[in-house]
């Protein structure tokens, strides 16, 4: 598969009254041509400051990129000044952001926040800008496009906002699109519906999809690959069969164990004891030390090895070692 972007070692600090923040720490991963990438974890893990850095946005001061590498099309993104990054949001790469409830201008009608991403990015006239933002309200499911684009965003219920934010991220044709947390304010019957819309755009666009969210019901639904983040590090990286029915690191067994099940009888919810640790001043060895069960006295002091266990399927965990693998439990 061709890769589209790679993010190496991505360091990401926040300077603050109380000290710096190590939000972002050495996250490594691959994004190929036409494939979903989950990125899940708690809430303060690092997602969505990762999505931000890839797109340019960390604010300057008090964020900055540390370290590490954001590859894309040959060029490192990490390094690339303001005025080529407008050049690339929008056209390359663009994000839906959390919560379409505010991600719209009130104030502007559809169209004109449509069409004013085409013509930032497009040599056309607003005459073409405009019918190309009808294709795209009609390939996101609005009805009577035409009409929509002269209503304003209170005109529209929440899951009709969030189909017009997937229109404005995806009507200059990018190769990836970052969706931060897509269904957080949606219903259940109006998610699978994004869900859906999501399946049915990547087959006729081909873009590649990092899906940031805390929902494994989401994940299960769309992923091809998952990547599992905690406390600013990716912990566990593998297909969605990998993680689901052969998680490796106590996080990821942790967060399908606290998911409600309907495949079995009488399942119980048992959610992670404890709390993330504190990144003004992060551990040296796993971060997940604190609330794992099977914690060794290594893995307060040094951070594990990333053990490969297929071509796709990678842990960072000390359970992994040959002295250590009679410790690790049956998959849930």
């Amino acid at each position: 598969m061709e890769k589209v972007l790679k993010v190496k070692n991505l360091e990401v600090k926040f300077d603050t009254y109380g000290g710096q923040v190590e939000a972002v720490r050495g996250v490594t991963f691959d994004l190929f041509r036409g494939e979903t990438l989950a990125i899940v974890g708690e809430s303060g893990c690092g997602k969505s400051v990762t999505s931000q850095s890839i797109m340019g946005l960390i604010p300057n001061p008090p964020g900055r990129i540390t370290g590490g590498e954001i590859l894309f099309n040959g060029r490192n993104l990490a390094k690339t000044r303001e005025k080529e990054m407008r050049k690339v949001r929008g056209a390359d790469i663009s994000m839906i952001f959390q919560d379409p409830m505010t991600a719209l201008n009130p104030t502007l009608t559809i169209g004109e926040q449509i069409i004013e991403g085409i013509l930032q990015h497009e040599n056309i006239s607003r005459g073409k800008a405009r019918e190309k933002a009808v294709e795209m309200l009609s390939l996101v499911g609005i009805p009577g496009p035409e009409s929509r684009l002269k209503q304003y965003p209170h005109q529209f219920s929440g899951g009709m906002r969030q189909r017009i934010m997937i229109a404005i991220a995806l009507v200059c044709n990018p190769e990836i699109l970052i969706a931060d947390e897509p269904t957080t304010a949606l219903d259940v019957t109006i998610q699978a519906q994004i869900l859906e819309l999501f399946k049915d755009i990547q087959k006729k666009t081909g873009v590649s999809i990092i899906l940031i969210t805390h929902d494994l019901g989401v994940v299960a639904q769309v992923a091809d690959r998952i990547a599992v983040m905690y406390a600013g590090k990716i912990v566990e990286t593998g297909s969605r069969r990998d993680i689901f029915y052969n998680p490796q690191h106590p996080y990821t067994r942790g967060l399908l164990r606290s998911v409600p099940r309907l495949d079995k009888e009488d399942a119980e919810l048992f959610p992670i004891s404890g709390s993330p640790p504190d990144l003004f001043s992060p551990p040296k060895g796993c971060p997940f030390a604190a609330r794992c069960e099977y914690t060794m006295e290594v893995c307060d002091r040094v951070y594990p090895l990333k053990t490969a266990l297929s071509q796709n399927h990678e842990v960072d965990c000390w359970l992994q070692d040959e002295r250590a693998r009679h410790m690790l439990p049956a998959a849930p």
